[in-house]
Formats: structure tokens, C-alpha cells, sequence
């Protein structure tokens, strides 16, 4: 699949680490170094613009290293692109750890991978099938 790609930061293209990767990393392009401190919100841009085919959407992810070494995630768990969204790629990075995080030009801050997707039709009806799982959710199962 080809991906259209306007590239506004002096980065090189995103590419793929390794041959089993999912995702590719985006980089900030920030103008000076970004004080995140703790429970802080930003709005962070990558310079990058894509046109992405109908029928697929890009989802922007937190990276595991970030998360588990300095608490940085999404505000939103993960970001949506659509289709028809020709804006910059912007991330929105919070900082869930106990100390302020430096955000620096070009520092690797989250990662995309690009899903299909389906649009669906819904039906309106009085009652859904039956399932043995039923309404139980929210760990009815236990953790054991």
C-alpha cells in the first residue's frame, strides 16, 4: 500500500525499525525543548501530513519504552486519523510520571501504524442474542 506523505520537519521519511514491525515512530518537531511536567497535557507536532486510502484509518499509539521508563503516554489512549483528514499529525502526549519530561526536536514520542477498517451499518432491534458471557464485564472473570 502506498501512503501520500507531505513532509514538513527536517527528519528523514518514517520507516519501519524491523522487518515484524507494526508501527512507525514520529518525531517531535518542536521549535525549542518542551517542559512536560507531571499530570501536564501538550499538543505535540511531527510536520508530517498523509493522505491515507479509504477504508483505513491511522492509529497513533504511545511507545512501551516511554511509558514504562517515564510515564509518558496518550491523553487518549490512542488517536484516530482518518481517512479525510489532511491536517498535521499533531500528538497529544500526557505525563503520568513523577518528574518534568524534556521533549526535544526530533525525539522519537509515538508511533503509528496504519489499520483497515470497516464502516458499519446499525440495526435497531428490541433484544440482542443471548451469549453464556451475557452482560458480565468489567473483570467478572477475576484475575486468577
Amino acid at each position: 500500500m502506498i501512503v501520500k506523505l507531505v513532509k514538513n520537519n527536517p527528519f528523514k521519511i518514517p520507516e519501519y525499525e524491523t522487518k515484524g514491525s507494526a508501527g512507525v515512530d514520529l518525531q517531535a518537531n518542536v521549535d525549542e525543548p518542551l517542559v512536560l511536567k507531571p499530570m501536564e497535557r501538550a499538543l505535540v507536532p511531527t510536520g508530517l501530513y498523509i493522505e491515507i486510502p479509504e477504508g483505513y484509518e491511522a492509529q497513533i499509539r504511545a511507545r512501551s519504552g516511554l511509558a514504562i521508563k517515564y510515564g509518558i503516554s496518550l491523553v487518549n489512549g490512542i488517536g484516530t486519523i482518518d481517512s479525510d483528514y489532511r491536517g498535521e499529525i499533531k500528538v497529544i502526549l500526557i505525563n503520568l510520571g513523577s518528574e518534568d519530561f524534556i521533549i526535544n526536536k526530533g525525539d522519537r514520542i509515538a508511533q503509528m501504524v496504519i489499520m483497515k477498517h470497516e464502516q458499519v451499518k446499525f440495526e435497531l432491534v428490541e433484544e440482542l442474542n443471548q451469549t453464556e458471557r451475557g452482560q458480565g464485564g468489567f473483570g467478572h472473570t477475576g484475575i486468577n
